[in-house]
């Protein structure tokens, strides 16, 4: 995947920072020192930085919309429904459920614990990195955000440099909100981010291309650091023969051109017969028509490329197979209208990474079973969809593949539910967010075990030496019989 998303390439860390040159290093030692004054962790601090960062978005929705209007093109509503009401939303699921979120949960014991108090304690890991990208910049920067607050962490945020209308209003608007002792935006290139990872996070959230993601992860694992890599890959979407053409053309047309595709969990291409290909052309013809009107460009709802780096990759992959619908580009504009693209091989370059923006190629495929084998034998996806009026083929296709994400007969909308779970697997990353999920994400798991002080008659049998009969008592004890004290 070249699409680079977490921000730019990152140049690889080389060697520790030098005491006094680094850039970063008085930042990061007055937050790591907040986190160590425990100032974090009462539950009414994370609430009222979340209460901030929910007046945030409130106090500043239009600088907000233009921001993301000069980055992306993005009307007002595909910013509301994409960034700030999804944002909304996770700040107010954490306010909602934060207490019983940091409670405490009981463990169950066994005989030799009978007496004893067994729990799991959620804490915050400390001084925590986040690494957003450029195409939902708002989205993939805050709801992290939302999760690292919650769970009590100090946090630095790096939003793109590409993305630059809103990395302003991070960088020079957020701080205003937040407790500037606990949160910083620091801003910077591949060399600046390269720089700040040679630093020791105790947890690195990093949203970005596969490529990249090695390159953070290596960072991490020289300081032992845990991370989450949301990363991308190339979405598979199969439709099958006994689909209602139109319908699949308008829900794939949405998802595929929405945000002008640069989402990583877009369709990035179809599977189907030739005969459905047949039937699908005119239909996403018709979807496109409707939704962006006969001149897509003058199109409100039509987003742009992000730079044009991006454009001249997208452009060059117009060469792959044969136009079939779209294939206009204008470079002033960064503008490359929705495109569908067939005859397509498999060897070349619009199938070997990842699109990143509004083009889509049709593979054909006989049936199920080709599709599958075809997706199997690829890097696992960060979302796989099907289509099919039978039950029996969607589920066949959930069973049989593998996908950070599934959806049956429609696309992205299941991210809209912060009950799911975001998350790649293989090549799509490691890791997952969204609601509690994110909470937990940026909280260690502490397994904790309190025993009464006294009652040391009762621990005499785990003591050496031990009789035949002892053994026999010991091993029943822990292996046969538990109680749960929940």
């Amino acid at each position: 995947m070249s699409k680079e998303e977490g921000g730019s390439a990152v140049k690889s860390p080389g060697a520790e920072p030098t005491l006094g040159t680094d850039p970063f290093e008085d930042t990061l030692r007055r937050l790591r020192e907040a986190f160590h004054s425990g100032c974090t962790r009462p539950a009414a601090f994370r609430a009222e930085q979340l209460q901030a960062l929910g007046r945030f978005l409130q106090e500043n929705k239009q600088l907000l919309h233009d921001a993301l209007a000069q980055d992306l093109h993005k009307s007002a509503f595909d910013s509301d429904i994409s960034e700030l009401i999804i944002c909304q939303n996770e700040i107010n699921l954490a306010l909602k459920n934060l207490q019983a979120w940091m409670k405490d949960t009981p463990a169950s014991t066994n005989l030799f614990t009978k007496l004893d108090s067994a729990f799991v304690r959620k804490e915050p890991f400390g001084l925590v990195l986040i690494i957003a990208p450029w195409n939902l910049p708002m989205n993939l920067s805050l709801v992290p955000l939302v999760g690292a607050l919650a769970a009590g962490n100090c946090v630095v945020l790096k939003p793109s440099e590409i993305s630059r209308g809103t990395e302003k209003v991070l960088a020079e608007v957020l701080p205003r909100y937040l407790d500037q002792s606990c949160f910083a935006v620091v801003l910077g290139g591949p060399e600046e981010t390269g720089q700040l990872l040679k630093h020791k996070f105790d947890y690195i959230f990093f949203t970005g291309s596969p490529r990249v993601g090695k390159i953070v992860m290596t960072a991490a694992a020289k300081h032992l650091t845990p991370v989450t890599l949301e990363l991308g890959g190339k979405n598979p979407c199969y439709v099958d023969d006994d689909c209602d053409a139109q319908i699949v053309a308008n829900r794939v047309a949405w998802f595929r051109y929405f945000n002008a595709g640069q989402t990583c969990v877009a369709p990035d291409y179809l599977l189907c017969s030739p005969e459905m290909q047949e039937r699908l052309l005119p239909a996403l013809q018709s979807a496109i028509t409707r939704f962006y009107g006969d001149d897509p460009q003058s199109s409100p709802n039509l987003g742009r490329i992000i730079n044009q780096k991006q454009f001249q990759r997208l452009r060059a992959l117009l060469g792959c197979g044969r136009v079939a619908i779209g294939g206009q580009s204008d470079e002033c504009d960064r503008y490359i209208a929705p495109t569908v693209l067939v005859d397509v091989q498999e060897t070349e370059p619009v199938m070997q990474e990842e699109i990143f923006g509004p083009i889509l190629p049709i593979v054909n495929v006989q049936g199920m079973d080709e599709a599958i084998e075809f997706i199997n034998r690829r890097e696992k996806p960060l979302a796989l969809y099907a289509f099919s009026n039978s039950s029996q083929v969607v589920n066949q296709m959930l069973e049989r593949t593998s996908s950070g994400s599934f959806g049956g007969n429609d696309g992205f909308i299941y991210m809209t539910l912060p009950s799911l779970p975001l998350g790649g697997v293989g090549h799509s990353g490691m890791g997952r967010y969204h609601g509690k999920f994110t909470f937990d994400t940026f909280s260690h798991h502490r397994a904790c075990l309190l025993c009464p002080a006294g009652l040391e008659e009762l621990n005499n049998i785990r003591y050496p030496p031990y009789s035949h009969s002892m053994q026999e008592l010991v091993r029943w004890a822990l292996g046969s019989h538990s109680c749960t004290l929940l």
